[in-house]
């Protein structure tokens, strides 16, 4: 990394985490995504001791190679919903499931500058679980999520990850066709339900690991 684009991202990163603090959020920052694993694994687990881990789809996850990571730890008890040799049906409990975990991990469609978590979910089972139900959730945050504000955010989801995340799913919508949102009614449509995470409540609940690297979609 340039050193000029190295200290442009750390400031922008400083004043969104200083903005997510005030907003009630534990916040950590990573200089790529090895040390965010590290300060995953080894800072956060060390802390809050899960027994019970669970996941909503994330790319950053995959790229940070966390879940490959917490799958070799013992103790743990992993609860996949994308577990391809199960049903339908099992896949959909276990994300009913995933709600009582101790710990869960997700990323994020958007960050704002003024520290708000910006997300549309297709099941509604990511988002539940940043609002309520796990003990204590993780969002890792590649510096590429944020956004000046929601409304920018917004756009950036239903403009960028939300095509993108359909034709990475193989889905059959419009959008994987036109890579355009076209505000579809496909029953496959992934795009049924936004939050915006405004504080974290309790105080500490929700853990942001922010990335100085472009991660995810």
């Amino acid at each position: 990394m340039n050193d000029f684009l190295d200290s442009f991202w750390q400031k922008r990163l400083k004043k969104v985490q200083d903005n997510l603090e005030d907003n009630n959020f534990d916040v950590y920052q990573a200089k790529n995504k090895a040390e965010a694993r590290d300060i995953v694994l080894n800072s956060i687990l060390a802390a809050v001791k899960p027994v019970h881990v669970a996941w909503g789809g994330s790319v950053t996850l995959n790229e940070a190679g966390i879940l490959d990571a917490l799958k070799q730890r013992k103790g743990l008890k992993m609860l996949d919903p994308s577990d391809p040799s199960i049903s339908k049906e099992e896949k959909l409990e276990r994300r009913r499931q995933a709600l009582l975990s101790d710990l869960y991990l997700t990323g994020t469609n958007a960050l704002t500058e003024s520290g708000q978590l910006i997300n549309l979910d297709m099941y509604g089972n990511r988002v539940a679980a940043l609002a309520f139900g796990p003990r204590h959730v993780i969002v890792l945050v590649g510096r590429n999520k944020l956004c000046v504000d929601v409304e920018e955010a917004m756009l950036r989801v239903k403009g960028y990850v939300a095509p993108a995340n359909a034709t990475r799913l193989k889905m059959k919508t419009p959008c994987v066709k036109t890579a355009f949102c076209e505000d579809c009614k496909s029953p496959e449509r992934i795009c049924n339900v936004w939050t915006i995470t405004e504080k974290s409540f309790p105080k500490g609940r929700i853990k942001v690991v922010l990335i100085n690297e472009d991660l995810g979609l």
